[in-house]
């Protein structure tokens, strides 16, 4: 995207503002067909300026840019249909979303499916459901999406997962039974049932035992992709409740 272009009519979420200059904002957007891309809002925060009501974080945009450098510039912006506004928990669930798009995906680097995961994720959020089951699924099409893929179609050994039987989930290694020599001698690592690797594979989240081990599984995962940075959203969200 280093050539100068003109593109309309881009479905988009608001990841992150700041103020720019007197009038403007500089504000990191992600896109379905561009994906995170920085754009400059010249005047967006003088009183009549008719993007002024329309950069909100968490509501479905369309919008317009210009321009060839790292930074483009916002030619227009309208609402895409109706979100329900977070609050609570779940405003601060959709920060900490937004927080992990912003340290894990490159600027400019299309992520078509992980778009619709997010909208699906924020939709979900303003519906009032599971907080725990919306980030679960989250995080696990991000990590998929981005190429950090869990393996989930069966143990180190190439065996397929038992229901009832203990795993270690090794970074970069992927499960192993407990039993093993591999998993033995490999001190550090998550373990996790049988069962919840099952439940893993086909995205589901109904059981308890189930979205307990996976929230420990992929904020480790999350944790090494990100090299160790913190995530404020996610301190915010154990101080508040214990772990999310």
């Amino acid at each position: 995207m280093s050539l100068k272009q003109r593109v309309a009519q881009q479905p988009a979420w608001i990841l992150h503002s700041l103020p720019w200059r007197e009038t403007s904002l500089i504000v990191e957007v992600f896109m379905r067909n561009h994906g995170r891309v920085a754009l400059v809002a010249k005047g967006a925060r003088r009183p009549m300026s008719e993007l002024r009501g329309v950069l909100m974080a968490f509501q479905p945009l369309l919008l317009d840019f210009t321009g060839g450098g790292e930074v483009k510039t916002l030619t227009r912006g309208e609402w895409r249909g109706a979100q329900a506004l977070l609050m609570g928990r779940a405003l601060l669930c959709a920060y900490y979303l937004n927080e992990l798009l912003m340290k894990l995906t490159a600027r400019e680097d299309p992520h078509p499916a992980l778009f619709d995961a997010y909208e699906s994720a924020i939709g979900a959020l303003g519906r009032g459901e599971s907080l725990p089951v919306v980030l679960r699924r989250f995080e696990l099409a991000l990590l998929r999406e981005l190429g950090y893929g869990m393996m989930l179609s069966s143990d180190g050994s190439g065996r397929p997962f038992q229901p009832g039987e203990p795993y270690l989930y090794i970074v970069e290694r992927g499960p192993w039974l407990c039993a093993s020599e591999v998993a033995r001698e490999t001190p550090d690592g998550v373990r996790v049932n049988g069962q919840t690797l099952l439940d893993l594979a086909a995205n589901d989240f109904s059981r308890p035992e189930t979205l307990h081990e996976a929230g420990h599984l992929l904020r480790t995962l999350i944790h090494h992709h990100l090299g160790g940075q913190p995530l404020q959203s996610r301190r915010i969200l154990n101080e508040l409740r214990g772990s999310f």
